[in-house]
């Protein structure tokens, strides 16, 4: 067994590990991660106002609050909506102009240029002028592949041009603002020359436009990675790479952003049509379902911390409590550790899949809501839960019992992981009287 363990931790520590790292600080996916970030603020505000939109009441209730809510809703419903409209509707803009900032400026490139490029290239491409109007139907989730590939390309178009030093030569004396605007010009005109005739193309020979099409090119692998499979695939190696000191929520949660996006706008559009919501692998669902407390769903494991004997675990659990409630637990991980630890390697890798096995159960089958609204991941896990799934009291109790099962997993490893600790603390001890009497 220990052989096992040491190959296994040999794997993940010189194989996963090395590329993980690589992958992290990867410029590309580095933007793309902080661009879906520089968003959310945007998008937990359109959330937090569909949700206003669709109370949890029947319209059948005869309760007076229920009834003048609904009423509200029914009379005042477009203005309601505008902050939704505004931001979760047409979330692909934010998207586009964050990753195209964050991409130039890893460059030293002007990244309000970048920005501005990409935002003109993905409304030419996902919302031409149509009758004097242009349509936001590819402005929301279904735009979010679109948003991406778009701003990647324009600064990258920006990169070369730079790079090979090609664009107008205009004199020392001209304003710096005034060369920086007319350093647009060429890449604008590239993509005009590419871009916009592909959209055409396209348009004219298949009815769709670029993110209609690249939608179509990407369901497949959308409807895969709402998969269970996809799920344990995601937690099993996100937690791998926690295991062996890396941010593994980093990494892989900035991968599937792009999915849980474009899967929460989806059950979003359902919720508006009152369509049955589609879509369960959603950002709030991976972090108040199956990390509860934080990666590894060590909230179970604070509490056992919290009466342990051992002074070390202890202290940890009395100076992790307060963080795992807002699902912060880098104190637990590292403080332990559980980071290379053999003894917390079994619970630290199955308490989140089997969370996520019974919280993708319970919403298969409709124990509890779906995911339709997008809460802060430092909100505290029942609320949070409550929150993104339309206020459903069953979500709260599913993570309460989520996070007593932790609670039995992690105690067998926790125990023996304690009475280690005790032996080395009571052998201190000995040491220090030792010395004291000498």
């Amino acid at each position: 067994m220990s052989t096992l363990a040491d190959s296994l931790f040999g794997v993940i520590e010189n194989r996963i590990s090395p590329i993980a790292a690589r992958l992290s600080s990867q410029r590309h996916v580095v933007a793309i991660k902080d661009g879906f970030i520089a968003s959310m603020p945007f998008l937990i505000v359109g959330s937090f106002m569909l949700l206003f939109s669709h109370p949890p009441f029947s319209e059948n209730s005869q309760w007076g609050f229920a009834q003048w809510w609904l009423g509200m809703i029914k009379q005042y419903n477009d203005q309601l909506m505008m902050p939704y409209n505004m931001t979760m509707g047409i979330m692909s803009i934010f998207i586009t102009g964050a990753i195209a900032y964050n991409l130039a400026q890893s460059y030293k490139m002007n990244g309000l240029m970048a920005a501005l490029l990409s935002l003109m290239t993905f409304l030419v491409v996902a919302s031409p002028q149509k009758d004097g109007a242009l349509s936001v139907a590819s402005l929301g989730g279904e735009g979010i592949f679109t948003a991406i590939l778009i701003s990647l390309y324009c600064t990258e178009v920006m990169h070369v041009l730079v790079k090979f030093n090609i664009g107008f030569k205009l004199p020392e004396q001209v304003p710096p603002k005034i060369r920086q605007s007319f350093d647009l010009l060429i890449p604008i005109m590239v993509i005009f020359l590419t871009l916009y005739p592909l959209n055409l193309f396209i348009e004219n020979h298949f009815g769709l436009l670029i993110p209609q099409a690249i939608m179509s090119v990407f369901a497949p692998v959308i409807s895969a990675a709402d998969s269970l499979p996809a799920v344990l695939i995601a937690v099993l190696l996100c937690h791998l790479l926690w295991f062996a000191g890396i941010h593994g929520a980093a990494i892989v949660g900035g991968i599937l952003q792009a999915f849980w996006l474009s899967n929460l706008g989806l059950n979003q559009e359902a919720l508006n049509a009152s369509q049955e919501i589609p879509k369960i692998f959603i950002e709030p669902f991976w972090q108040f379902f199956i990390t509860v407390g934080g990666s590894g769903a060590t909230m179970g494991l604070v509490i056992l911390y919290l009466r342990s004997r051992s002074a070390h675990l202890r202290s940890i659990g009395r100076l992790g409590f307060v963080p795992g409630l807002f699902n912060i637990n880098e104190p637990i991980i590292f403080g332990s550790p559980v980071v290379m630890n053999p003894l917390l390697f079994i619970p630290f890798i199955t308490t989140p899949l089997i969370n996520a096995v019974i919280a993708w159960t319970a919403t298969r089958t409709d124990l509890i809501n779906h995911v339709i609204s997008l809460a802060p991941w430092t909100t505290p896990g029942p609320i949070g839960a409550a929150w993104s799934t339309g206020w459903d009291w069953r979500a709260v109790v599913l993570v309460a019992f989520l996070i007593c099962l932790s609670t039995l997993i992690y105690y067998p490893f926790f125990k023996m992981y304690e009475r280690q600790l005790l032996e080395q603390e009571a052998e201190m001890v000995s040491e220090n009287l030792a010395a004291e009497m000498k």
